[in-house]
């Protein structure tokens, strides 16, 4: 029998951003935006502290989004599928090469409380594949407890600290996008911050006017350009929430139905995970035995397969 904590079976829908919010703000001003911003975060706030049984797969989500948007900073041409396969097709404790190491730092920030400390900071610098002085790393770290700490609305201390690493250092623009996450999480005091900002950095956000240059931190109507981000990015989070809480009920419902000794390890890091190996092996579960689970599931609907083989495949939600 598949157990599941009863107190993560939530089944009430996910809050969605009001509609009247999502109204087109491209020339909206800078007051505008940020209460529309305001009423995003709103939403989200709810889905941010809260546990679903799903939210590890969520949050992981949208790490990769925001990981695909990196490489395009980064000056890469791996997209989400190329990020997958380097981060879940790797033996254990394997390299997973420069692209999979920036994809591990979204992971990292998606996973763990936001707090920043120089050496935490030192080996997200190294998984971004940059380089910072450790004296400015701990200089960096007062700042995001200053910019935390101050009364200052969520949305411009995230902007704040983008300025401010990209004043000091202009070639570290992905390092300012992973810290404004962290700043908006500890602004309004999130248990685990949401990689939300870097998936807008190329959309209409942060583009003066269609196809136009984009709007970089420290440039004119950069914080409205913040705003009009989290309002979008809050938004698909949402929307996110609600489709993976829907295939997450799916998967639930059909857990009686599975007899495969060590199903509930599986299902749990369907769960928890954004993609899992067809091929995953357990202390209770072979290699060949979870290639029939997940062959079981597919038939059953409870799962995607998300690389589209017909071998290394992988699975989610």
């Amino acid at each position: 029998m598949i157990r599941l904590d009863p107190a993560t079976a939530n089944h009430a829908p996910p809050p969605a951003v009001p509609v009247w919010a999502l109204a087109p703000g491209r020339n909206a001003c800078e007051i505008d935006a940020a209460f529309q911003a305001g009423a995003a975060l709103g939403a989200l706030d709810t889905l941010a502290r809260a546990q679903p049984s799903w939210a590890g797969a969520w949050r992981q989500r949208l790490a990769l989004n925001c990981a695909a948007a990196s490489m395009r900073l980064a000056g890469r041409a791996e997209d989400a599928a190329a990020l997958r396969d380097a981060w879940h097709l790797r033996p254990p404790g394997a390299d997973p090469g420069p692209a999979g190491a920036i994809f591990g730092a979204w992971r990292h920030l998606a996973g763990q409380p936001p707090a920043a400390t120089p050496g935490r900071l030192e080996k997200i610098v190294d998984q971004l594949g940059l380089h910072w002085d450790g004296a400015a790393l701990a200089a960096l770290c007062v700042e995001i407890d200053t910019l935390a700490g101050s009364q200052r609305p969520a949305p411009f201390a995230a902007a704040a600290i983008a300025a401010r690493v990209v004043a000091t250092r202009p070639d570290c623009e992905l390092l300012a996008w992973w810290l404004a996450d962290l700043v908006l999480a500890q602004s309004l005091r999130w248990p685990r911050p949401l990689p939300l900002l870097m998936a807008q950095v190329f959309g209409p956000a942060f583009r003066r006017e269609p196809g136009g240059k984009r709007i970089r931190p420290r440039e004119q109507n950069f914080e409205r350009a913040v705003c009009l981000a989290l309002l979008r990015s809050a938004a698909d989070a949402c929307r996110l929430a609600g489709e993976l809480s829907r295939r997450a009920e799916r998967l639930i419902a059909v857990a009686p139905k599975l007899r495969a000794k060590g199903a509930g390890d599986v299902i749990q890091r369907l769960l928890d995970e954004d993609a899992v190996s067809g091929s995953l092996t357990t202390k209770n579960l072979s290699r060949f035995a979870a290639r029939r689970l997940f062959d079981r599931l597919l038939q059953l609907d409870a799962v995607r397969e998300l690389s589209g083989r017909s071998t290394f495949r992988l699975f989610g939600l």
